[in-house]
């Protein structure tokens, strides 16, 4: 069982790793250790162009986020279904998002992809998964979490150029 000291380690290594591979990159990477909510890590160029990163990592399974936060989701106290009516606007469309698989030294995984590539990816896998229970959660129907398997993944795995694709830097 995981408790709150290794959900915090795992946040921890992923953000340093993250860093660690954006610096051996190019980049100067800092990591603000949670204290902001919008991104964790900030990753400039050396032209001082910077984009906002925001780290997901696990050490097991798959990478557990609430659907309500990439989605508008309508739910119905009666029926208990879940609706979604489309996805949210974002102010940052800047934002990259690094989800990483704690494997072990030197065969971490990562994947990087845009906050609207992974917005896209959610809206499919909640809405097949809505589809499937007939719009109701089976376990607990008012749940806004959904998975993100490493396999809906795989077009992203060490996408590193997105970096130098969104940043504009050509060298």
């Amino acid at each position: 069982m995981a408790t709150g000291r290794n959900i915090q380690l795992t946040k921890m290594i992923g953000e340093y790793l993250v860093c660690a591979e954006l610096c051996r990159r190019g980049l100067l990477a800092t990591t603000f250790t949670g204290n902001v909510p919008e991104f964790d890590i900030l990753a400039t160029d050396k032209y001082l162009q910077t984009i906002p990163i925001q780290v997901k990592a696990n050490a097991k399974g798959d990478w557990m986020l609430r659907a309500d936060s990439f989605l508008n989701i309508n739910y119905n106290e009666e029926t208990k279904i879940q609706t979604i009516v489309g996805n949210k606007d974002f102010k940052n469309s800047k934002l990259i998002y690094i989800l990483v698989k704690l494997v072990g030294q030197g065969k971490d995984e990562f994947h990087i992809l845009r906050l609207q590539d992974l917005q896209r990816i959610i809206f499919k896998n909640h809405s097949e998964y809505l589809q499937k229970h007939g719009g109701r959660r089976p376990k607990n129907p008012e749940s806004m979490h959904t998975a993100i398997l490493s396999k809906h993944l795989f077009d992203y795995r060490d996408n590193w150029e997105l970096l130098k694709y969104t940043q504009g830097v050509t060298s």
